[in-house]
């Protein structure tokens, strides 16, 4: 077991939300190992310049994750460069947040859109692949929204409590397929805590976004994107039979 924790990962990954704060942490933390690396965002610029930075292996591919169109262009993008899909990482999320009180029915269609929607758009990409391969991981980027509901941010807390039971769900199929045809996929959720990241520049309601980044600016040593990064590559290197559900990440100080 302790040979199999060495190995480095070195295989095929999609990464949506690629362009800043945790997804390209995590692109950055795969690439030096990695055969094959799809980097995927709305930010087309961004993703350009990062996969120039990390190498010919990293292919950028502009994508809203809102639109299945997009997000299944990326599973091609893989199989015609790569062969294989071995991981995605569902990172894109927004975080449109303010009192339900107001209604801001547009702002709930797009954390919908972007957070469930965005992920269930991500597992349907992939999944064809891996059940024919009968291996992969599939890692959701989750929150610890997902167990606490937070002031102004009900919508918000209840797509990431739609995506810790989606992965729950999704492993549950998974594990009695597993029993008939042997297959190792493995679906994982990362929670984090406060990460210091451009995340609250999402928020469109502004009185919320500046007390969502007084609350944050206020935990004393936040995460980094990189300590969700090295969680990714845990979970990507662990042993085959080794499948992580649930991991929550937070600042020992956090206690917002």
């Amino acid at each position: 077991m302790g040979e199999e924790r060495d190995k480095r990962w070195a295989g095929v990954a999609i990464i949506t939300g690629a362009s800043s704060g945790i997804g390209e942490a995590i692109a950055r933390n795969l690439a030096p190992s990695a055969k094959g690396l799809i980097i995927a965002a709305r930010r087309d610029d961004r993703i350009h310049d990062l996969a120039s930075e990390l190498g010919d292996h990293v292919i950028p591919v502009e994508c809203d994750v809102q639109l299945q169109n997009d997000v299944t262009k990326l599973a091609t993008t893989a199989m015609k460069h790569f062969g294989a899909i071995d991981a995605i990482i569902n990172n894109a999320g927004i975080a449109r947040m303010a009192s339900m009180l107001r209604c801001r029915v547009e702002d709930w269609d797009a954390i919908i859109d972007t957070n469930i929607k965005g992920v269930l758009y991500g597992i349907a990409a992939v999944l064809p692949q891996m059940l024919q391969q009968k291996t992969g991981n599939i890692i959701n980027i989750s929150s610890e929204a997902a167990r606490r509901i937070f002031l102004g941010a009900g919508v918000y807390c209840a797509s990431k409590h739609a995506v810790r039971a989606l992965s729950e769900g999704l492993g549950q199929d998974l594990s009695i397929r597993s029993r008939k045809d042997g297959n190792t996929i493995k679906v994982s959720t990362i929670a984090p805590g406060v990460v210091m990241t451009e995340f609250a520049e999402s928020v469109t309601h502004e009185p919320t976004k500046l007390d969502l980044i007084k609350g944050m600016e206020s935990v004393d040593e936040p995460l980094s994107a990189e300590n969700i990064a090295e969680c990714v590559r845990f979970i990507l290197e662990s042993p085959i039979h080794v499948e992580i559900g649930e991991m929550t990440v937070r600042p020992v100080k956090q206690n917002m």
